[in-house]
């Protein structure tokens, strides 16, 4: 079952909107004209190949990285126009799960998920201990507070980093590679709890994976990055059913051969001298 066979359909509100981006490092251009919107209530998989633009993207939205071109909107805001106070207010609707769970590795579990709330608000330390310690449980980490991140493993860490991104109820929340380094059991656990959240919060949820079977399970609607441009975006049977050469590739994990230019082989050798 697709997340849009579980779930009811998403509003046609956008909570994310990219217009024409292009971003890059220095003269290497890795984004080409990127657009795409995110609805209020959806998951949204973006998902493609190695080097197809998946990380730099993410960047983007999360103001980590300044495009070339375009423009990037959160709520309707152009976060390239916002102020650092404006920008720190909007950033306090978002959550994000980094790929390896960024915990601080001195801090506790329980201190790491209580962080965003010590930074951005002035609640009590029992109520700020209490709400952490909801969240945990929402992620099955129930009793884990008082463990360092050292202690946990791969999946149990990804479930605590979920747990502080979504400390501050934010409306919205980036899962950056969820199911990268888990065996197929915890992958399958955590695509389960991605679900149940979301259920459970009505949050909009952007995932970044080149996991198929976990990006067909969860999904909502796919973006598929290819070569820094977007190849499509549609529903899981759009996706799964398309017969675009390159994405069919991707989805058949079949290699595409390239053919060798011998003088640019040789051009590229030598540093482009003669």
């Amino acid at each position: 079952m697709t997340a849009m066979e579980a779930y009811p359909a998403a509003s046609d509100e956008a909570i994310i909107e990219v217009e024409h981006v292009s971003a890059g490092y220095g003269a290497h251009r890795v984004l080409e004209d990127v657009s795409l919107q995110v609805r209020r209530g959806e998951i949204m998989v973006i998902m493609g190949g190695s080097g197809s633009g998946k990380s730099t993207l993410l960047r983007c939205l999360l103001g980590l990285h300044r495009p070339c071109n375009g423009m990037v909107r959160l709520y309707g805001r152009d976060i390239a126009a916002l102020s650092g106070r404006q920008w720190t207010a909007l950033r306090k609707k978002i959550g994000v799960a980094f790929q390896g769970g960024a915990l601080f590795n001195s801090m506790s579990v329980g201190e790491n998920v209580c962080l965003p709330l010590r930074e951005h608000t002035r609640l009590a330390p029992n109520t700020m201990q209490i709400i952490s310690r909801m969240k945990l449980e929402m992620v099955n980490l129930a009793g884990f507070e008082h463990l360092m991140p050292a202690q946990l493993s791969g999946g149990m860490l990804k479930r605590a980093a979920l747990a502080r991104a979504l400390v501050m109820d934010p409306g919205l929340v980036f899962f950056d590679e969820p199911s990268a380094g888990l065996d197929p059991i915890v992958a399958a656990d955590l695509d389960n709890l991605i679900l149940r959240i979301r259920e459970a919060t009505e949050i909009t949820l952007v995932v970044v994976t080149h996991e198929l079977e976990s990006a067909f399970k969860i999904a909502d609607r796919i973006t598929v990055l290819d070569r820094g441009r977007v190849l499509m975006t549609g529903s899981v049977a759009q996706v799964r059913d398309s017969t675009i050469p390159r994405l069919r590739n991707l989805l058949t994990r079949t290699a595409e051969q390239q053919p060798l230019d011998a003088e640019q082989y040789l051009r590229r050798l030598t540093g482009g001298t003669d």
